[in-house]
C-alpha cells in the first residue's frame, strides 16, 4: 500500500475518532503518530519532531508564566479591572475578542493567545463566568486578527514569499482589507448569536488537579511576587513584539520568563511542572505528525488537485474563488494553517498561471481561507492551547466554529471579487 493511501486512511481514522471522542483526543493523535511510524510513512524523528517544535516549547513556557500570574493572584487583580467595564458575559466576550483580534495583528496569533490565556483565566475567576465561554472566542479572534497585517500569521509570509518570486508583493496591511471586516463581523456575530453556542463547563470541575484551581484568598502571597509575575509577563510580551529586532525567538522569550519565575521562587518547581498540560502537548505533537504525512506523502496535494481538476478547464472565477476558499478552510482545520498555506500556495500559483488569473487574487483567497481554522482543536496552535484549560470536547469547537466559517466565507465571497478580482481590468 502506498504512503499516500496509508496517510489518507489515518486521516479518516483521526477525523472519525476526534468526532466520536471515545478516546481522548491526545491518545488518538499519538496513535496516528505511532501508526505512521510503524507503516513507514514517517521516520520516527519526523513523527515525533513536535516535541521540540517551537510552538510546543512556546506552550510550555507560557503555561508556566501564566501559572505564576494566576497563582500569585495577579491575574485576578487584572481581571477585576476588566470586569469593571464589562459587566455581562456578552460584554466580556466582545472585550476579549476586540483586544485579542487587534493584538494578533502585530504579535503573531499564537503569541497573542499565549500571552492572554492567563489574563482570561483571571477575568473568569473574578467575574464568575465560566472560562469555557471566553477561551474559544479568544482563539477565534486570534485567528481572525492574524489577517490584519503581514506578520499576523505565518501563512501570510508564505504567500508573500511566493509573490516576491514573481516580482509582486502584498502591502503590510493589505490583508486587513478582507481580514478587518471578517474580524468586525465575527465579533458582531458572537455578540448577537454566537455566544449562545459556547459550552458552559464549570471551572471547579476542571481544576480538581490543576495549578489554575480557584483560590479566593491571596492575602498570604507577598506583594512583590504578585508584581514580579506581572513584570515578567509584560517583559515577555515586549520581547515577543520585538522578536525581529532583538533576535530572540518567541519560545526562547517565554522560557526565559518561565525560568526567572521559578528561579526567583515566585512559582515552585512542582507547580511549574504541573502547569504544563501534557494532553495539549500530545494532541499537538500527534496532529503535527499527521500534517507532515499529508505533506510528504503527497496525500494533501492529491486532495487539492482532485478537487480543483473536477472544476474543468475553464471554471467561472466565482466558482474557482469559492472552491479555493472552501478547500483551504476545510484543510486548515486538520493540517494547521501554516501547513495548509504552504501546501496550497504552489497549487494556487500554478492554477492562476493556467487560467491567466491575477496571482495576488488567488493567493489572497488561499491565505484568507487558510486562516479559518475555527472548527477543530488542532487547526492552529492557539486552539490546542485552550483545549485542556477550557475542558473542551471536539464538538465544542465544531459547534462554535462552523457557523463562523460560514460567516467568514460569505464576507470573503463579497469582498474578494471587489478588492482582489481574478481578472482585473
Amino acid at each position: 500500500m502506498s504512503p499516500q493511501i496509508i496517510t489518507l486512511i489515518f486521516l479518516v481514522f483521526a477525523i472519525v475518532m476526534f468526532a466520536w471522542e471515545k478516546l481522548p483526543l491526545s491518545i488518538t493523535a499519538m496513535i496516528v503518530a505511532i501508526g505512521l511510524t510503524l507503516t513507514g510513512v514517517l521516520k520516527p524523528a519526523d513523527a515525533f519532531a513536535g516535541f521540540v517544535n517551537s510552538n510546543v516549547l512556546l506552550f510550555m513556557g507560557m503555561f508556566i508564566v501564566g501559572a505564576a500570574f494566576f497563582d500569585t493572584g495577579m491575574a485576578q487583580k487584572v481581571g477585576g479591572l476588566v470586569t469593571r467595564f464589562a459587566k455581562t458575559e456578552r460584554q466580556l466576550i466582545v472585550a476579549v475578542m476586540v483586544i485579542t483580534g487587534l493584538m494578533s495583528g502585530i504579535l503573531s496569533n499564537t503569541g497573542t493567545a499565549a500571552v492572554l490565556i492567563p489574563v482570561i483565566i483571571g477575568i473568569s475567576a473574578k467575574s464568575g463566568f465560566a472560562r469555557s465561554k471566553l477561551m474559544i472566542p479568544l482563539v477565534l479572534a486570534a485567528a481572525m486578527g492574524g489577517n490584519l497585517s503581514l506578520i499576523g500569521a505565518p501563512g501570510n509570509m508564505i504567500a508573500q514569499s511566493a509573490l516576491e518570486g514573481l516580482g509582486m508583493k502584498f502591502g503590510f496591511f493589505e490583508y486587513a482589507k478582507v481580514g478587518l471586516p471578517i474580524l468586525v463581523i465575527g465579533i458582531i456575530y458572537f455578540a448577537l448569536v454566537g455566544y449562545k453556542l459556547l459550552p458552559d463547563h464549570k471551572d471547579a470541575e476542571l481544576d480538581k488537579d490543576s495549578v489554575f484551581a480557584r483560590h479566593d484568598d491571596y492575602s498570604n502571597v507577598p506583594v512583590w511576587k504578585q508584581y514580579f509575575s506581572l513584570i515578567v509577563l509584560v517583559l515577555t510580551v515586549i520581547a515577543m513584539i520585538f522578536e525581529e529586532q532583538i533576535g530572540i525567538k518567541l519560545y526562547v522569550s517565554a522560557w526565559i520568563g518561565a525560568l526567572v519565575l521559578v528561579a526567583s521562587g515566585v512559582l515552585t518547581e512542582k507547580k511549574a511542572m504541573k502547569s504544563i498540560d501534557m494532553n495539549t502537548i500530545l494532541l499537538f505533537v500527534g496532529s503535527l505528525a499527521l500534517a507532515k504525512a499529508l505533506e510528504t506523502s503527497g496525500a494533501g496535494g492529491f486532495i487539492a488537485d482532485t478537487i480543483i481538476k473536477t472544476l474543468g478547464s475553464n471554471p467561472s472565477p466565482l466558482v474557482l474563488l469559492f472552491v479555493v476558499l472552501l478547500l483551504s478552510s476545510v484543510m486548515t482545520n486538520f493540517m494547521s494553517n501554516t501547513a495548509t498555506t504552504a501546501l496550497l500556495v504552489p497549487i494556487s500559483l500554478s492554477l492562476a498561471n493556467a487560467m491567466g488569473a491575477d496571482p495576488r487574487a488567488v493567493l489572497m483567497a488561499t491565505v484568507i481561507g487558510g486562516s479559518m481554522a475555527y472548527a477543530t482543536p488542532i487547526g492552529m496552535p492557539a486552539n490546542t492551547m485552550v483545549y485542556g484549560i477550557g475542558g473542551y470536547k471536539f464538538r465544542d469547537y465544531v459547534k462554535a466554529g462552523v457557523p463562523l466559517i460560514v460567516v467568514s466565507l460569505v464576507v470573503s465571497m463579497i469582498l474578494l471579487p471587489i478588492l482582489f478580482p481574478f481578472y482585473p481590468n
